[in-house]
C-alpha cells in the first residue's frame, strides 16, 4: 500500500494540526482539529495515564462526535490547554448543541516532560488556544514540537539517559480514496524499535558514559538494571489516528485498540507502569471500509509515525537526539 500524498495525518480530509510550544521550558502542545464534528474512538494502556474525556468516548455513551483532540506536555497540569481548545472552538460556534449553549468535545491525553525543562511551566488554556490558531490542513512539522518537544525515550536509567524523543506523522491511501493517517508524541520508558529491520533507533544509554544503546529490556534483567527501575522516568506515547471511513462509535474503538499494535511495534517494552499510552482514532469520512482493513494500517501508520517523530527530532534539555549519537 502507498503512503498517502503528504505522509500526514492532514491527507485525511477535514483533519487539521497545529502545535504550540515554549523551547525555553521544553514543553508544547499538539491540536488535532476536526471542526465538522468526528465519531471517535479511544483506547488507554499502560499505567500511568492522564487524560480527558475519554469515558465519553467508548460505546453507550451519548456524544459520538469530537470536535478536537488534544495532545499535551505538562504530566496532569497540562489538561489545562484542553480550556483553550474549548474556548477557542465555542469562538468559532463549534459544538455539540445542548439548545443553550454549544459545548465543544475535546478529549486529551498529556505525556510527562516535567523532567527535562522548566516543570513549573506547563501547557495552559493559552497554548492550547494558540495550537488552535497554527492549525492547518498543511503536513506539520515533525520532532521537537508540540506535545513532541519534550518528549524523552529511555527511561531506564533516568533522565540523564535518556534520547530525545518527538512527535511525528504517516499516512496510507489504501485506495478509492480512503485514506488513514497517525500523529504520535513518543515518549516512551522502552525504546524505540523499527520494526522492518529490529534495529533500535533511539532509547536508553548505557551509563557512565552515555555513548551506547543499552537495550532496555536485557538492562531490565541486570542487577543494575533492577535496581535502576525505581529511578526510571515517567513517560507516555499518546496520539491520534485518523480516517476518511465512516465508522460507528465502536469501530473507532475497535480502530484504536488495533493501533495499538503498532505502538508495541514501535516501543520495545511498551504499556508499561511507568507509561499510560492513550491512543484516539476519529472518523471523518463517509467512505465505506471494512473496520479491520482500517484497524490493521492504523497499527502501521502509527508505528511509522513513531518512528518519524524520533528520526525528526533535535537534541533539547541534554538528550541527545537520533542524528548526534
Amino acid at each position: 500500500m502507498a503512503k498517502a500524498l503528504h505522509d500526514s495525518i492532514t491527507d485525511v480530509p477535514g483533519i487539521k494540526v497545529g502545535h504550540a510550544h515554549n523551547l525555553e521550558a521544553i514543553t508544547g502542545c499538539t491540536v488535532v482539529l476536526c471542526e465538522k464534528g468526528a465519531v471517535g474512538g479511544v483506547d488507554q494502556r499502560g499505567g500511568a495515564p492522564g487524560t480527558r474525556e475519554t469515558d465519553l468516548l467508548r460505546p453507550m455513551h451519548l456524544v459520538e462526535r469530537a470536535h478536537a483532540v488534544l495532545l499535551t506536555g505538562g504530566s496532569a497540569f497540562g489538561l489545562d490547554a484542553a480550556g483553550g481548545v474549548m474556548a477557542w472552538l465555542e469562538e468559532h460556534k463549534i459544538g455539540f448543541d445542548t439548545g443553550v449553549a454549544r459545548v465543544p468535545i475535546v478529549p486529551a491525553a498529556v505525556l510527562f516532560d516535567l523532567a527535562i525543562g522548566d516543570p513549573h511551566v506547563r501547557p495552559d488554556a493559552a497554548m492550547g488556544r494558540a495550537a488552535c490558531q497554527a492549525a492547518s490542513a498543511e503536513p506539520p512539522a515533525q520532532g521537537s514540537v508540540g506535545a513532541g518537544t519534550g518528549a524523552s525515550v529511555g527511561s531506564i536509567y533516568g533522565p540523564g539517559f535518556q534520547m530525545k524523543g518527538g512527535i511525528g506523522t504517516a499516512s496510507v491511501d489504501l485506495g478509492g480514496g480512503l485514506i488513514v493517517g497517525a500523529i504520535v508524541a513518543a515518549n516512551a520508558f522502552g525504546d524505540v524499535i523499527d520494526p522492518a529491520t529490529g534495529q533500535t533507533v533511539a532509547g536508553a544509554r548505557k551509563p557512565p558514559g552515555g555513548k551506547e544503546l543499552a537495550g532496555t529490556l536485557g538492562a531490565m534483567r541486570s542487577l543494575i538494571g533492577k535496581a535502576a527501575l525505581g529511578l526510571a522516568g515517567r513517560s507516555t506515547v499518546i496520539g491520534v489516528v485518523a480516517t476518511n471511513a465512516a465508522l460507528s462509535k465502536e469501530q473507532a474503538n475497535k480502530v484504536a485498540q488495533m493501533a495499538q499494535d503498532g505502538l508495541a511495534r514501535a516501543i520495545r517494552p511498551a504499556h508499561t507502569l511507568f507509561d499510560g499510552d492513550t491512543l484516539f482514532a476519529l472518523s471523518a469520512g463517509t467512505k465505506k471500509a471494512d473496520v479491520s482493513l482500517v484497524g490493521a494500517f492504523a497499527a502501521e501508520v502509527t508505528a511509522r509515525a513513531i518512528l518519524n517523530g524520533v528520526r525528526s527530532a533535535t537534541g533539547l534539555g541534554g538528550r541527545p537526539a537520533v542524528s548526534e549519537l
